[in-house]
């Protein structure tokens, strides 16, 4: 069994740990670009040219999924890619977690790139699965550069910046860019003196992994647990900064 995963950067590490959690022996490709980054503030197009790049590296060693671990590439680039690579390889998009979130009522809070704030997509999925709560979009600029490059005084600037501007009562509050689930528990700790009590956050990886694996054809197929980086569809390893992050820290013990 082998499963893609792409992202602008290590934003896929969450995903990539949950799958490794469920399936020890599935042979993982993470595909991205970090020097591209960062791809919040880019357009569409540019979005999707850079996914399709990271998507069509991975395709070539033939996984047996394909997942778009990047809110802001599945926003812009999922109908592309699944367009030019299924049937052959399903692909899987990432969506934030909007309808569970509704469903716990009250006031939600997503947190995303600039990108995926305000567009189309996401306002879609709001007046579709939002239902009764009370809904706000916080964009979250420099947040995802912060986290991809470790940058510890960058992350919590961005942090307390977003969480300010976050409505106070907060219920619920959705990761929505890949790279934020890697530091859940700071932004946790940042809008808890203004949310409420039961604040729960919602991110993707898990959803996503369980996706995935329900969408390879013969999941009976093995692995032998390896990992295959790829930057910009260069052999690569993974970056040291993954390992500031307790997924990142998890998929390198898992394949050791």
């Amino acid at each position: 069994m082998k499963i893609a995963l792409m992202d602008s950067g290590i934003g896929l590490l969450a995903a990539a740990a949950a799958i490794r959690e469920l399936r020890p022996d599935a042979d993982l490709v993470l595909s991205s670009n970090p020097a591209s980054m960062p791809w919040g503030p880019r357009t569409s197009e540019e979005v999707t040219e850079l996914a399709l790049g990271c998507c069509r590296a991975a395709a070539e060693l033939e996984p047996d999924a394909l997942v778009i671990a990047c809110n802001t590439a599945s926003v812009h680039a999922l109908a592309t890619v699944r367009a030019e690579l299924e049937p052959r390889i399903p692909v899987i998009g990432t969506v934030p977690a909007i309808k569970p979130a509704a469903a716990l009522g009250g006031r939600v809070a997503i947190w995303a790139t600039p990108a995926t704030t305000g567009s189309a997509y996401q306002r879609g999925l709001i007046r579709d699965f939002g239902g009764t709560a009370e809904v706000t979009e916080v964009a979250c600029p420099g947040l995802a550069d912060a986290i991809e490059y470790g940058d510890e005084d960058a992350i919590a600037a961005a942090v307390a910046d977003a969480a300010a501007r976050t409505p106070g009562g907060t219920d619920a509050l959705v990761l929505g860019c890949t790279h934020y689930e890697l530091v859940a528990d700071l932004i946790r700790t940042a809008v808890a003196p203004t949310a409420s009590p039961a604040l729960t956050l919602l991110g993707s990886a898990d959803a996503v992994a369980a996706q995935a694996l329900r969408r390879i054809a013969d999941p009976a197929t093995t692995g032998t647990g390896t990992l295959t980086v790829l930057h910009a569809g260069t052999p690569a390893t993974l970056p040291p900064v993954a390992t500031h992050y307790p997924q990142g820290r998890a998929l390198t013990a898992l394949t050791a």
